[in-house]
């Protein structure tokens, strides 16, 4: 059937074109059939056109078929590079999507840029803070020690009780370069499974003195049945033994730990507590490494537990701090 169809058609074409290179259409043919090979060329030479835009549309719709796949691959690779913190990517300039890709680049690499500047100059100033601290009684003391004295080595002023007070500072600066350097050498996690009722228990178990000294009680409740995390114990551990410590040292008489599977198979952890609420004012600085509200803390604690969630491809966030009750919340993918 096609191969009669194709040589009719042909055979009409050929009818049609004939005329405009001279050739007379044949006079010996009766106007009947004239009149019906006229109309059998109309119909070949109306198919043969569609039968080609037809090939043209498959194609085109073959090739946008094609150009879309590489592109949702393309914002694949972005999004995956992107959760991964890595912005040396670039696609080749050759198309607008391409362009458009690279411009969201740049902006997530401006934002970066923007918070690690934002971050070293809380830390710097943090720094500058401890350490002017610690070194200027230094300074005024052995001043005032060296100036008071006489030809003989006699001083008006307490020696002794100022060599103290210099031996203390140099004491306090130890320690805080000593816990800078826990801070910037945090090992490398050691993943394995890890039954979340199973750590929950050894986590409370461990603070049942503090607790009980503090009036306090901590409870922990599984939304979601047999959740398993992959992570370093030992570390994850120090970060919930953490957040109870500075509930208790904020009043908390309650805290509460709760955990879930969200729509995204991320593990979700909250730990609430009913405590003394961070000032709004530092909320937004606690994480800064050595930054503290308390007048004897190290300022770490919370630096040091994002970190470790970072090693871990996770993140501990502040949620929210009021009257009502302080909330973190950990995210294990």
């Amino acid at each position: 059937m096609c191969t009669i169809l194709l040589s009719t058609t042909l055979r009409n074409l050929w009818l049609l074109v004939l005329p405009t290179f001279g050739g007379p259409l044949p006079l010996m043919m009766p106007r009947a059939a004239q009149v019906a090979d006229s109309s059998i060329v109309h119909i070949g030479f109306g198919w043969l056109i569609l039968f080609i835009v037809a090939i043209l549309v498959a194609v085109w719709v073959i090739a946008t078929l094609r150009t879309r796949r590489k592109d949702i691959r393309k914002v694949a690779y972005m999004m995956d590079a992107l959760e991964d913190g890595e912005l040396n990517f670039r696609f080749q300039d050759k198309n607008k999507f391409n362009r458009t890709l690279n411009r969201i680049r740049t902006i997530f690499e401006k934002q970066r840029q923007q918070h690690e500047q934002d971050s070293w100059t809380k830390l710097i100033r943090v720094l500058t803070h401890e350490i002017m601290n610690t070194v200027s009684p230094i300074a005024s003391l052995s001043d005032a020690l060296s100036k008071s004295m006489d030809e003989t080595g006699h001083s008006e002023l307490d020696v002794k009780a100022g060599l103290d007070t210099i031996s203390d500072s140099s004491k306090n600066l130890i320690k805080f370069v000593e816990t800078y350097r826990e801070l910037s050498g945090v090992a490398r996690p050691v993943k394995k499974a890890i039954d979340l009722q199973d750590l929950m228990d050894k986590v409370i178990g461990l603070d049942k003195e503090l607790l009980a000294a503090r009036d306090a009680h901590c409870s922990y409740v599984a939304e979601t049945e047999d959740l398993i995390i992959y992570a370093d114990e030992g570390q994850i551990s120090q970060i919930f033994i953490n957040l109870i410590k500075n509930a208790l040292q904020a009043g908390a008489k309650h805290i509460s730990i709760t955990a879930m599977l969200n729509r995204e198979d991320e593990t979700v952890i909250r730990v609430a507590n009913d405590g003394e609420p961070i000032p709004v004012a530092s909320q937004e600085q606690i994480f800064v490494p050595f930054f503290t509200t308390k007048k004897e803390g190290s300022g770490i604690g919370l630096s040091l537990a994002r970190q470790i969630m970072r090693q871990h491809n996770g993140s501990i966030d502040l949620v929210k701090s009021d009257v009502n009750e302080t909330v973190f919340e950990l995210r294990f993918r």
